[in-house]
């Protein structure tokens, strides 16, 4: 465990380093934290925190600078966040897809940094379905789901169908299953269609099928705003490799979604810090987030990426506001 001075120093070194971005020194720290302590005795507070891994000492530098565990400990046990005076926003309650894309441009605004925003996670529950024939045994399947997203999809069949078998099939399903989950459509049709042709009921079923595949790939995107900004940090634009990854990053959008998916678990603001755990892929980088809801059920994440040596309690803020903006555009939307 560490003492109250030990504490101290590290919490000033921390701050130091993220508000100047140069190795700290024993001298600057003993400036920084406002304790009366020789250079030596601080060389020796240093000494101990290095062999803890909180922090290290750079090649070029006889200062030091804090470790992936030095942040985390930073930000679970010494961070105090404070109420600054943002610029009055708001979100106006329009489609979802455009709050995401304002959202995420806020964030980045407000942070300076990569703003990023989950899709909501919605029901795969269709309001109204069609079938259009393109040609033999080959359909359209076009699915409207109830906040007017239209999804399409081609399915071809072992039966040839005619026109007004089609409308028929799309009259029973709208009929009876409209609003319903595409799951529970699923489980029903199996009981429920022997009083049809079996190969209308085999339709449905394809037909199903897809929409549930349609809905869940709709609803799996994440909105990126800002990537440029990376460019204006010291700690990517001195280093090419380092900007390169980042930038990979956010064109794969895979591992970004598999965090925010993550962090959509919890309540409240959560800090990933770069190499502490393979939920951020390289040690440059640090995401803040949190969950957003739409009447009162958490549905996705959004967040702020930047450089590990970032202001967290002023992330923290542009966060929790975001988040609250969002589920509060998204729940009043008519």
């Amino acid at each position: 465990m560490l003492d109250d001075r030990a504490k101290l120093l590290l919490k000033a070194l921390v701050e130091r380093y993220i508000a100047d971005g140069q190795p700290v020194g024993s001298r600057t720290l003993s400036r920084a934290s406002g304790l009366e302590l020789s250079p030596a005795t601080i060389r020796n507070v240093m000494a101990d925190l290095e062999e803890l891994g909180l922090i290290a000492s750079p090649h070029t530098s006889a200062g030091r600078i804090p470790t992936a565990r030095g942040y985390r400990l930073f930000v679970d046990t010494m961070l105090t966040v404070q109420r600054d005076e943002l610029p009055t926003v708001q979100l106006m309650p329009e489609q979802p897809q455009k709050v995401i894309a304002n959202a995420a441009h806020l964030l980045s605004n407000l942070s300076q940094f990569v703003g990023v925003v989950m899709s909501p996670r919605r029901p795969s529950v269709f309001r109204h379905i069609e079938f259009l024939r393109l040609s033999e045994k080959r359909l359209l399947v076009i699915i409207v789901s109830p906040d007017g997203d239209v999804q399409n999809r081609v399915i071809f069949t072992q039966a040839d169908f005619s026109q007004s078998q089609l409308i028929e099939a799309a009259n029973f399903l709208n009929a009876n299953y409209s609003g319903l989950a595409m799951e529970q459509v699923r489980e029903r049709l199996q009981s429920e269609v022997e009083a049809l042709q079996s190969e209308i009921g085999a339709l449905m079923q394809a037909a199903v099928n897809v929409g549930s595949e349609a809905m869940s790939e709709s609803t799996d995107s994440v909105v990126i705003s800002g990537e440029r900004n990376l460019l204006s940090v010291s700690d990517f634009s001195s280093d090419m490799g380092n900007l390169r990854r980042a930038f990979d990053l956010f064109e794969q959008k895979t591992q970004i979604l598999r965090l925010l998916e993550n962090s959509s678990k919890a309540e409240g603001v959560r800090i990933f810090i770069g190499g502490e755990s393979q939920v951020v892929p390289f040690e440059e980088l640090s995401v803040v987030s949190a969950p957003y809801e739409v009447d009162g059920q958490i549905v996705g994440t959004l967040g702020v990426i930047g450089p590990t040596r970032m202001p967290y309690d002023k992330m923290i803020q542009i966060v929790d506001i975001t988040s609250k903006l969002v589920s509060n555009a998204l729940s009043h939307r008519n």
